[in-house]
């Protein structure tokens, strides 16, 4: 039994790294790229491209009716069962049903662009950036369908290679047109961006199955099963997206394009990167937690050791960000996002719950629960909005820090207290001896941060974060054999 609690540690940490790595890999170059262009637009030209990125999101989420997701499930079942013609014929109905949600999409965002421009800004007609960015939407419609057939055969790699490039890519692209034409060249990057991962990915799910354009005979009807399981979790993506652009609608007309560019810099940093640490439980976990959907014990297990590794690997990244934000923000941005670092350093508590809400918030959706995530979905998002306004009307951008701190408790609290009564689902004492020292150290971090200043602040964090360290270190090397398998590696 020891073994194999071992072997599963191992297994966890095997995929969290190889998936983690591509991630980080992605954030370094995300970062160099940041860095790049908060240099060449400042606070509004960056709070201006959020904006507009965040409506391309919007509008896609809004039109893809859940086909990057649903579509996963279905070509699964028929690549593991091993029918080629059959999933030769289900990846042209992916792929007659993408086309269809791209055209969609592209029409609503070029009808909806008048709206758009009058609830999103205060000032001048952008009604045309808004229909500039439908071939975007169209373009993001096909990479959703292209991406679900990579991941349902198993294209890791292929997925991998496509992060990789697709963030390259951005930076070659984006760079040498805000060098030259600065604020004008927004909408152009966005839809040359979408264009270069479209191509990407194409790339790689075309010679896998190679496009078909005869043969699809009555797809729509056949895709009709696709295209329902897919509705409530476009609801949930819907509702998430309609939030992040009211949030920064209402910082760019109650504030100003400056303040909306300092909030997206510390959530870029707090929020969107630690959270694409995330990205290996869509990649292993949650296939290995559908598996034992039904058995409560067995879930509570596969849902506590991927709560523990997740707890002992992220806490000490988590500690060392929160420290070293007066570092990193004018190093990664400019001095002009300076007012942000109390704000991001606010903001990073909220993924110590994250880190505790996550895996058991797969539950729902392993059981294909579709209801129930959408309304645990929307009761957030509800309490994120009204959070955020009461935060930021009273501390300012302060504020908005603490109210992304707090929607995280609600939703730690609403998804936990959920699962417990639904599912049956109990933190192990594990898991709760690891989550009470490591948040105990993160929230002593965060007082620091608060009350000391210059050798104090340093000398007291830099203990706290080497303590965190110490200790995932200590246990992960007892539970998983970790320095062995490292010396193995190294040949130390």
């Amino acid at each position: 039994m020891k073994k194999e609690g071992n072997e599963s540690y191992q297994h966890i940490l095997k995929y969290t790294g190889i998936f983690g790595g591509v991630q980080g890999l992605n954030i370094v170059l995300g970062l160099v790229r940041t860095k790049l262009i908060a240099l060449l637009l400042g606070p509004s030209g960056m709070g201006l491209a959020s904006l507009f990125n965040t409506t391309v999101g919007f509008v896609s989420q809004a039109t893809n009716l859940g086909v990057s997701f649903s579509a996963v499930r279905h070509l699964s079942s028929l690549y593991d069962a091993g029918d080629e013609a059959a999933l030769a014929h289900f990846v042209k109905v992916v792929r007659g049903w993408s086309l269809l949600t791209a055209l969609l999409g592209m029409l609503v965002c070029v009808m909806i662009g008048p709206l758009l421009s009058q609830t999103t800004f205060a000032w001048g007609n952008h009604t045309l950036h808004f229909m500039l960015l439908a071939p975007a939407v169209g373009m993001l419609a096909i990479t959703g369908g292209e991406t679900a057939i990579l991941k349902a055969m198993r294209a890791l790699g292929a997925l991998a290679s496509v992060q990789v490039l697709a963030v390259v890519a951005a930076l070659v692209i984006s760079i040498p047109i805000y060098y030259f034409f600065g604020e004008s060249g927004i909408v152009p990057v966005i839809v040359l961006m979408a264009l270069a991962t479209m191509l990407l990915t194409v790339r790689h799910s075309y010679r896998l199955v190679p496009l078909q354009l005869s043969g699809a005979k009555g797809m729509l009807g056949e895709g009709m099963e696709m295209v329902r399981l897919g509705v409530a979790f476009t609801l949930a993506a819907v509702i998430g997206s309609a939030s992040e652009l009211l949030i920064r609608s209402y910082l760019n007309v109650v504030g100003d394009l400056d303040m909306l560019g300092l909030y997206n810099a510390g959530y870029m940093l707090t929020i969107t990167y630690a959270g694409m640490v995330f990205s290996a439980m869509e990649a292993d976990y949650f296939p290995r937690l559908s598996g034992v959907q039904h058995d409560i014990e067995a879930t509570n297990e596969c849902v506590n050791r991927q709560m523990e590794v997740s707890l002992l690997l992220l806490s000490p990244m988590l500690a060392a960000l929160m420290l070293s934000l007066p570092i990193l923000i004018p190093l990664l941005f400019s001095a002009q996002f300076l007012p942000v670092v109390e704000m991001a350093q606010v903001a990073t508590l909220a993924m110590y719950l994250k880190v505790m809400t996550l895996p058991v918030a797969y539950i729902t959706l392993a059981r294909g629960y579709s209801l129930s995530y959408l309304f645990l979905e929307t009761s957030y998002y509800v309490a994120f909005i009204v959070l955020f306004v009461v935060g930021y009307e009273h501390w300012g951008l302060y504020g908005t820090g603490v109210a992304v701190a707090l929607a995280h408790l609600f939703e730690y609290v609403l998804v936990n207290g959920y699962a417990y009564k639904q599912y049956g689902y109990r933190f192990s004492a594990t898991v709760s001896g690891y989550a009470i020292v490591q948040t105990g150290i993160g929230l002593l971090l965060f007082l620091v941060t608060l009350l000391a200043e210059g050798l104090i602040y340093w000398g007291t964090g830099l203990l706290l974060v080497v303590l965190s360290l110490s200790l995932s270190l200590h246990i992960l090397r007892r539970k998983a054999h970790l320095w062995e398998k490292l010396r193995e590696k190294f040949r130390i």
